[in-house]
């Protein structure tokens, strides 16, 4: 039986149900595979970072990682939240512009952004443009001298602490694609062009160091990196930060084995440290920015699949096919990421046997979970994945010409589709017929 699953996840008819909504009912109305977020979780997770804040008496941000999961409606649910949010993209900028989010509460990330994209955010009056390398410090120099206008700024630094978590989702050690490096002085080098240019308003230092992450340490240490450079600056040029970002990157809850901390208690644990090292170093307090993503649509979403074919093999778990796969979540397949799952009509219901579940994709690594416990299941149940809100749809493709699943928002018993299913003719409305 599985331990992710409470009472208040299985309705009278012993179903699974996603915030009131019967999982089975989903199925039938929307089909399969079906990506589906509990909206209440977001919203909770989301108060429960602030009110740590809050509690603590900070001025801070709660900046909604937007690559974990961007749509139209998730950022209607962010704002409707209070909430902040970075994109990494130009396409997640221009789907938070339509969702007519606030330009001044979205920062703009990423280690390679075009000058489209910087004219974009310069145009649209994006709140922060975070800096990731002097390419980045040249391009946008330009374009805003152009554009006569002006913009806030923040630096990304790599503080050299490498978290204990897959060694592809690391970014804060030195060696990385990521940030100014501090150690050989790239971090001060680019404070001062940032300084020396008038169009541009430094206004805080951000690292992340990974994603997936149990030990509070590592933030603990992120931090204490930061204030002894704000603390450094202070002292060589006399610029005091406004703002530390720490980033985001808390653990959720997977699988039985994952021992989460509640991401609060990260959050408390930075403020403390924050709030000590200035003191420390006779600093002011600046306002304190964390970027969750993960925690806070990971634990909301479910992944619905319908059971098809099955292969037995004498002394080898059985492979289960469900009608999804590595096209709607390829996690497992790109960085063995692990999840749990519940067959959605009977969730509390004893493991009888541990099966692969793999997916409908010509690919052999093509497998959601191995030797999955579960109860014996036949063609046509829907099985649901759980935890799957953050890095699937995000990450989902048209691989061997499979069309991307829809995703429905539930809250208080209501479904709402947020997200169509894709159509074969989606699948080719930009291909053009060759001509000779």
């Amino acid at each position: 039986m599985n331990g992710l699953i409470k009472a208040s996840d299985v309705n009278q008819a012993g179903h699974l149900q996603i915030a009131g909504v019967d999982a089975l009912e989903l199925a039938a109305k929307y089909q399969t595979p079906l990506q589906v977020f509990d909206v209440g979780k977001i919203r909770q997770a989301i108060r429960a970072f602030k009110r740590v804040f809050e509690e603590e008496g900070v001025d801070y941000e709660v900046s909604y990682a937007s690559k974990a999961f961007s749509c139209l409606a998730i950022y209607q649910v962010i704002n409707e939240e209070g909430g902040h949010t970075d994109v990494v993209s130009g396409g997640e900028l221009w789907t938070a512009m339509k969702a007519g989010f606030p330009m001044d509460k979205v920062s703009f990330h990423g280690n390679n952004k075009s000058r489209a994209e910087l004219e974009m955010a310069v145009d649209q009056g994006v709140g922060v443009i975070i800096l990731d390398n002097f390419h980045e410090i040249d391009l946008l120099s330009q374009i805003l001298e152009e554009k006569d206008a002006s913009s806030k700024v923040m630096l990304r630094v790599t503080p050299g602490i490498s978290a204990h978590t897959n060694e592809y989702i690391q970014t804060g050690q030195v060696d990385s694609k990521f940030g100014f490096d501090m150690e050989s002085g790239q971090a001060d080098r680019a404070l001062e062009l940032v300084l020396a240019n008038p169009r541009m308003k430094m206004a805080g230092i951000h690292a992340h160091i990974g994603s997936q992450i149990f030990d509070v340490r590592g933030f603990v240490g992120c931090a204490d990196k930061l204030c002894q450079l704000a603390s450094a600056w202070k002292e060589k040029y006399g610029y005091e930060t406004d703002i530390l970002n720490v980033g985001g990157g808390f653990g959720i809850h997977y699988t039985d084995q994952d021992q989460p901390l509640p991401a609060e208690e990260f959050v408390r644990a930075i403020v403390k440290e924050v709030k000590s090292k200035c003191q420390e170093n006779n600093l002011k307090l600046p306002a304190i920015w964390i970027e969750p993503g993960r925690s806070i649509v990971g634990p909301a979403g479910f992944s619905l699949y319908t059971v098809g074919s099955r292969k037995d093999l004498p002394g080898y778990p059985s492979y289960v096919a469900l009608d999804g796969g590595m096209g709607d979540n390829i996690r497992p397949a790109l960085y063995q990421a692990e999840y749990s799952a519940v067959v959605a009509d009977r969730p509390q219901a004893e493991d009888e046997e541990r099966v692969n579940l793999v997916g409908k994709y010509c690919e052999s690594g093509d497998i959601l979970i191995k030797s999955c416990p579960l109860p014996k299941t036949e063609p046509g149940d829907v099985v649901a994945l759980l935890s799957t809100g953050a890095y699937g749809y995000s990450m989902a493709s048209n691989y061997n010409r499979n069309p991307r699943p829809a995703v429905v928002f539930a809250e208080d018993g209501v479904d709402q589709l947020v997200i169509k299913r894709e159509s074969y003719d989606d699948l080719i409305a930009n291909d053009l017929k060759y001509q000779k």
